[in-house]
């Protein structure tokens, strides 16, 4: 078979993702801390750009106008793009409306309007006009502020790991050099809940030392604090405990030295069973049992605390509720005067066409990102409101009034894209009467009733949380006793989605919610 080459004219359409829209795509996902800090990078990486010290008193502020009515019909006439994944967002505008004619400049397309020079292609995006298309959102602009915002000094604060815990008490023993250095061993090999992972073998051999010396450094570390640390097992641990409270209850002693696994079932008829004693005698066993610590190392190390500062504030003012974006901390961006002046023709006489065409794509990078800055604030706000008119008996009555919602019903209301939606919504959180939420809390799956509308999931599980802890403690109720309970209030739930919902909410069995009182 004989190979040749030939040639073909195809017309074909695709997308293609410019930086520019990638950009504005990946902006819509940060949350404001993150927005923050690039926009800090931004002004460190583009001359162009400065921080605007002096904020000008907008139209909208001087006729005291409401945000719907200042964005009007601007987010109306903006049209939206697919983006690779299927998605859309809305179409922020480029400057290539104002292509680069052969001495670099920045000119405007064919037509009959005149060519702009590049000082006033600037100046209609500077910035009068343009403030007054970004609707007032913020905090600063209404006067609030979060008083209740944890300072900047406790996110610095660290706990000690456990180790350095232990460590910092070894110093302050009568411990022989060598000794601390097999401490420092057995401190080693301790997990993240206190226990002793290594047995005394493997430690004498890592420590090149005997066994019994091991043995007495090791009850050495299990009198320090935390009590129990460095067992090597729970029952070890609970002992620790009993011995430094002084406990000598003969009944307790054997519960946890023989029975524990008994105990852990909270199998009490076993238990009298075995131990000879009522079943008032077990169950205040079990209560002091119940009181002892069985992570000793729960409370070191771990995850520094995460303070949340919501992306979104909404307030209930009259019958109304306002959204107001949380902007405290992310700059307000202006361009360089000096280099809009380097622009004009004045300033541009001199230049070389390499130094133009640097600041030129600069100054189109600045303009692109202010631009999507105000777009992604406008476009947080939308949803928000959106969220709220599906969601408004919730924020009147509470989570009980928590309607099912997806995605599509927010994107189909505001004519956005459901994938738009989903990155506005993610990793965001919204202060609200009811509480801080992030946002993919109003987003529920449904649960059908046997009569009438289909119900929020998690309004679901705020009905098991109740019922669970009004039910009698000698007598917890079953998941499928909880299931026959919600069909009798017109909620039609299967035992195992209670299971799933109550597992989702860290709540324990019935058998082990046994309490005897």
């Amino acid at each position: 078979m004989a190979l040749e080459l030939k040639q073909q004219l195809r017309l074909s359409q695709q997308l293609v993702m410019t930086p520019q829209l990638q950009q504005a795509i990946k902006m819509l996902q940060l949350n404001r801390l993150e927005l923050a800090n690039l926009v800090h990078q931004e002004l460190q990486e583009n001359p162009v750009l400065e921080e605007s010290d002096i904020e000008e008193e907008t139209q909208a502020e001087r006729e005291d106008a409401s945000p719907e009515e200042i964005d009007g019909g601007e987010e109306q006439a903006g049209d939206t793009a697919e983006d690779a994944d299927g998605g859309a967002v809305e179409e922020l505008g480029t400057l290539d409306e104002f292509p680069a004619d052969g001495e670099g400049n920045l000119s405007a397309a064919d037509g009959d309007e005149p060519v702009q020079s590049d000082a006033e292609t600037i100046a209609d995006v500077e910035w009068e006009s343009y403030l007054e298309s970004n609707p007032l959102t913020g905090l600063e602009s209404r006067g609030l502020s979060d008083d209740d915002r944890p300072s900047i000094e406790a996110t610095y604060a660290r706990r000690p790991s456990l180790g350095e815990h232990l460590e910092w008490q070894l110093q302050v023993t009568d411990l022989a050099p060598r000794g601390i250095e097999i401490a420092s061993w057995i401190i080693g090999n301790l997990d993240d809940r206190g226990f002793l992972r290594a047995t005394i073998e493997e430690l004498a051999r890592q420590a090149n030392a005997g066994e019994s010396e091991v043995e007495e450094i090791l009850k050495t570390i299990q009198s320090l604090d935390p009590v129990g640390v460095a067992a090597r097992d729970l029952r070890e641990c609970l002992m620790l405990q009993l011995k430094a409270k002084r406990i000598r209850d003969p009944l307790v002693l054997v519960i946890v030295d023989e029975y524990l696994d008994l105990l852990q079932k909270r199998d009490f008829r076993s238990l009298t069973r075995l131990t000879g004693a009522t079943l008032r005698e077990v169950a205040d066993a079990a209560e002091i049992v119940g009181k002892l610590e069985p992570r000793p190392g729960r409370g070191f190390g771990g995850d520094d605390p995460v303070y949340i500062t919501p992306d979104i504030y909404v307030y209930k003012v009259g019958d109304e509720f306002h959204v107001l974006l949380n902007e405290d901390g992310l700059p307000k961006l202006k361009i360089n005067s000096t280099y809009r002046d380097v622009l004009s023709k004045e300033g541009s006489k001199d230049l070389e066409r390499d130094t133009k065409n640097y600041v030129q794509d600069k100054v189109r990078s600045a303009m692109w990102l202010i631009k999507s800055i105000h777009q992604r604030q406008r476009t947080i706000y939308k949803v928000m409101q959106s969220i709220i008119r599906f969601q408004l008996e919730f924020f009147e009555l509470g989570v009980s009034h928590l309607k099912p919602l997806n995605l599509r019903d927010v994107a189909d209301d505001i004519e956005m894209h459901e994938s738009t939606v989903s990155r506005v919504t993610t990793n965001k959180y919204v202060h609200t009467p009811q509480g801080i939420l992030e946002l993919k809390y109003f987003f529920n799956s449904s649960i059908g009733r046997v009569n009438g509308d289909a119900m929020a999931s998690e309004s679901v599980k705020q009905k098991i949380r109740t019922i669970i802890v009004s039910e009698d403690p000698m007598r917890p109720m079953s998941d499928q006793r909880i299931a026959e309970m919600l069909k009798a209030a017109n909620i039609d739930i299967a035992r195992r989605t209670v299971t799933k919902y109550r597992e989702a909410m860290n709540i324990l069995s019935s058998t082990k919610r046994r309490q005897i009182i």
